[in-house]
Parts: C-alpha cells; structure tokens; sequence
C-alpha cells in the first residue's frame, strides 16, 4: 500500500462526498495496512450453497448457551450435511426489535452466547451476519455521545426540522418520523424510520462511515462469509426526497463492497431491500460493484399467489424477466424469513385484487397485517405477519399431509431457482403460527419467531405424521436430493417453459456443458399432465421420488406434486 489511499477507494469516496474526507483516507489507509487478506477464493458459490435463517437464541437448553444449543441441535440432525452457511441474525446487545436495535455492534449478546460460541459454529458452518447500519439503539454509546454534544459524536445522528416538508419520504412503518430527543444544547428532532428507539445514523459525517466501514471489516475478519446490509435502501437523508435510494446510498454500496474486496476478498455483499422488484435488482450496479447478491422479494408473494389463484401466469411471466446483469451476482431466494410476507415487491407485478386476495388469506389463517403510511397520508398493507407453513394452508381445515405436500411444493420450486436458496429455520421445522408470542407481546412479527426450548422442538418433531414432523423430514429429503444437482449451482441457466397457466410451471436448468434438468410442478388440486414433446429433451428419471417415467407417455403431475427431472443416461445423482 502507498502512502496514501489508491486511486479506486478514492473515487469510490468521491462518489459519495464529492471529495475525499481527511478522516476516510487516513481511516482506510490504516484499514487497509493492518489487513492481511486470504486469496480470493475460485468461486463465490456452487450447488451446494444452501443458507438458513436462524435467531443466535432460536434453541435453549439447560447448561448450554442458546448459540452452543443450537449448534448441537443442526449437528445432531446431521443438518451440516444439508445446510452450508447459517444467517445468524442480529446477535449483538438490542434494545428492541428482537435484535434489530443495536447497542454494541462488536460485542455478542451474553444471553445468547459469546464470540467463542459463533466460533465453534463457524467451523462446521459458513456464516453470514447482519450489518444494521440504517440505524442503533437510543442506547447505544454513540447516540448517549450525541446527546451530551461530546465532540466526537456531533452530527453522528440524523436530525431534521418537524416544520420542513417530509411528505415526500417513503415510510416503511406507520411510526413518527421524527422522535424528539432532549440534549445538552436543547430539543433535537432525530430520524427515526423503523422506530423510536431506532435513531438513523448520519452517513452525510464521514466518521459515522469509517465507524461502519470498520464494524464491516472486523465482521469478516470474525468469520462472516456473506454480510447482509439491512435496510440499505434508506441510508442517505435528503430533504425533499424520497429518502429511499438516493445515488449516495448506491455510492455508499459500492465503497462497501470496494473495502471488503480488499480488506476481505470473497466476502459477500447482500443487500436487503423490501421493495418493487425493479428497485430491489437496482443494488446489483452494473453487475461487478454493488451487490454480490439481492433479496429475492417478490418470490414469496408470488409463489403464494400461484398455489392460491392457481393461475401461475404471473409467476411464469415474472421468471422470465430474471435476467442477471453478469454471472458475479445472483439472488438470494427464500419465501420465509424473520419479517412478514412483504407484498410491496408484488407491486406492478400482481394486479391489485390478487394482493388484497393474500391479505385476505393471511387473516383467514390467523396472521396480522402490517400497514404502512405513503407520501398521500394513507395506509396500505406491508407485510403479512404469519408463517409460510400457515399462509400455504389453513390448518384446521386441510389434513396434514395436503398441507405439507402444499408447502413443499414451494419451497422445492424456491430451492431449484437460479440463486442461492435460504431456507428460514422455522419453515425447516414446520413451525405453526405463535399466536401466543404476538398476544403476549403485542408484536404481530413474532407470530413467526417462535424461540424453541430444545426438549419442546424435538417433541414436535418426533409426533407421528404430525403436520411438523411431516415437514421437517420432507425438507430435509429436498435438500438432500438439492446437493446432488451441480445443475443447481446458482449461475447455471434457467429457461421458463411455455406451459398452460393453470397451476402448471416448468423450468429448464443447466450449469456449462451439462446434461440439463427440468423443474415441474404443478400448484393446483387437480391432477394435470404435461407432454414429454413439451420438455427440450429427453427427462425420464425424477430424482425426487427415484421414479422412472416412460418418454413417450405424458407426465403425469398429482396436485402440489414438483418433479425433478433429469436422463437416465446421464444422471450423476
């Protein structure tokens, strides 16, 4: 390294400032030389990448940390040969929102464990951690600074005059999007987009940057293979904007990702975006600078609306569209994840009935809607607060089986899909709807965060032909057959066939100069069958039920039933 910042970080910075801030060049320069990276690795990823989404205090157990418990619970279900990265969400100090507040970003909660434990489960697991970088807890040593105008920390907040114009500012909750805050100098109005005890940090300061940059390094540095930036989407203020984003905060991404290709080469960036699909692929750049990976948000509404409608038109015609701007990036698939159904990401996909038909379905299953409040002063849905298990079907009127042939239809479909799957703990064990956890709380997202005692889970799972036994062993049978496939791997091709709408969807993939295989489903209640003239190809082995299919006669396709396809001739499985 020379004796100043090279010519890339530079412009990297200046795209976000407009110049280069003394405090960035020297903070980096020292980032940089106290780096000692490991060679970037081959590839980013290949077939056997599969993530699950799991809390650091999902499962306790007497005499354990929760992060050791559940580290002894994958292990003991033989789950490291299934799963290869585990997304441990916020793990830090919180003050709220189950870990998305936070007040200490380099420290482990203690009731969750400490560094030691992620260490243990970092070597049979990859992991991927949250940066929280929209915003810390009120608590947070940094906020406690700016409240009492300690030099150090002035400007590390975001503030703004109630009296400007901020109708303009898109709202991810119905929430104030100012709190007021007494401080030693007097009333400061702080941004607070999620909630009050979320105060937005001020990126306009470079300090507040380097501070996140640095946070992002030690992250690698501590084990993170991918590094999800939550909320990315409203880093930048500016009044009179939508504050949703702006050119900074894409600028902003691509210093991010230029720190850790040299600090950390082979960390992976994944942006978090819940948003129109359009704007959420926006954090892919041009391919090569911003994101290495997105959130694939508009899958679960969309799957969901499929197996609902049984019109899977909109889905066929949507998966045609998922074109990759280079083969360095790829989506993040999931349908389940520790938030709501987003149906934002629907928007200008699904036509409106269709979304209010979910909503719909979400209250008849027991689930909560989220609501937030646009530029206009009205409200609209957010979010479906409810598990995919349970938005899939109603229990108490579907028998067990259907309801789990249903569920795993999806999410074989989300785990042949051109991208790196996730799989949220909860949808792998068939966890129900905690209504109990929402009324006790009044926090309609943890309808979906059930926390496990370890004896509790493993007696759920262990209930003969129970709804959740049925799940978890049916999960495990798709990821086992999943890790064969290197047609699976996440930049292999995807070519949509052209199949009737109603219910059926067929997919071809193929990785290099392989034999391809093909994807079938069919997400209605009725039997349907589908000619092998209409496959490219000869597939005549279904890997998922080990059937052989005679290739002249038509496929025969029972309800909610997926297919994977492949030659006899040629099969590797």
């Amino acid at each position: 390294m020379s004796s100043t910042i090279d010519d890339v970080t530079r412009s990297r910075i200046t795209d976000v400032y407009g110049h280069v801030p003394d405090v960035l060049a020297d903070g980096l320069k020292r980032c940089f030389d106290q780096s000692n990276p490991p060679s970037t690795p081959d590839e980013l990823w290949d077939h056997r990448d599969v993530v699950m989404i799991t809390y650091a205090d999902q499962i306790r157990e007497p005499g354990k940390s929760p992060l050791d418990a559940q580290r002894q619970f994958l292990l003991d279900h033989n789950l490291d040969e299934l799963i290869r990265c585990v997304h441990l969400l916020p793990f830090c100090p919180s003050t709220s929102d189950d870990g998305f507040s936070v007040a200490d970003y380099l420290a482990v909660d203690p009731e969750s464990g400490d560094w030691d434990d992620i260490k243990r489960l970092g070597e049979r697991f990859d992991l991927m951690y949250d940066l929280v970088l929209n915003h810390s807890s009120q608590h947070h040593r940094w906020f406690q600074g700016f409240l009492n105008d300690e030099p150090e920390y002035k400007d590390f907040y975001a503030t703004a005059d109630p009296s400007e114009d901020l109708s303009e500012v898109v709202r991810p909750r119905s929430l104030p999007l100012l709190t007021e805050f007494d401080s030693a100098s007097g009333k400061r109005h702080v941004w607070t987009t999620f909630s009050a005890d979320q105060v937005d940090l001020n990126y306009a300061n470079p300090h507040v940057m380097l501070a996140m940059l640095e946070t992002l390094v030690e992250y690698a540095r501590r084990g993170a293979r991918i590094i999800r930036l939550d909320a990315i989407a409203f880093l930048w203020k500016e009044i009179g904007t939508s504050c949703l984003h702006l050119p900074q905060t894409h600028a902003a991404v691509r210093l991010m990702r230029h720190v850790l290709d040299v600090a950390a080469p082979g960390t992976i960036v994944l942006t978090e975006t819940n948003v129109p699909h359009a704007e959420n692929i926006s954090y892919f750049g041009d391919g090569t600078d911003e994101a290495h990976m997105v959130y694939q948000f508009s899958l679960p509404p969309l799957l969901l609306d499929a197996i609902h409608s049984g019109d899977t038109g909109v889905l066929q015609g949507w998966m045609r569209s998922l074109d990759l701007p280079t083969d360095q990036v790829t989506y993040f698939n999931f349908t389940a994840s520790h938030d709501g159904i987003g149906v934002r990401p629907a928007e200008g996909i699904l036509p409106q009935e269709r979304v209010d038909a979910l909503v719909d379905v979400a209250k008849a299953h027991g689930g909560r809607i989220g609501m937030r409040t646009k530029p206009d002063g009205s409200q609209s849905p957010y979010e479906l607060n409810i598990t995919y298990l349970d938005a899939i079907a109603d229990r108490t009127k579907v028998p067990a089986a259907e309801h789990a042939q249903r569920f795993l239809a999806t999410q074989a479909i989300m785990l042949s899909m051109a991208g790196v799957p996730a799989v949220y703990f909860h949808s792998l064990v068939g966890s129900p709807n905690d209504i109990a956890g929402v009324e006790a709380s009044g926090i309609p997202r943890r309808i979906n965060r059930h926390k496990y005692e370890r004896a509790e889970l493993e007696a759920a799972l262990s209930e003969t032909r129970s709804l959740q036994q049925l799940v978890a062993d049916g999960y495990r049978h798709l990821l086992r057959a999943r890790k064969q496939q290197t047609q699976f791997h996440p930049n292999a091709s995807q070519t949509v066939l052209e199949l009737p709408t109603d219910g059926l969807l067929g997919f071809v993939r193929q990785h290099d100069d392989q034999p391809a295989l093909c994807v079938l489903a069919n997400l209605s209640g009725e039997t349907r069958s589908i000619a092998s003239a209409d496959l490219p190809g000869q597939f005549d082995l279904d890997v998922l039920s080990d059937e052989s299919l005679d290739q002249n006669a038509p496929i025969a396709m029972a309800p909610y039933q997926v297919r994977w396809l492949k030659s006899s001739s040629t099969s590797d499985s």
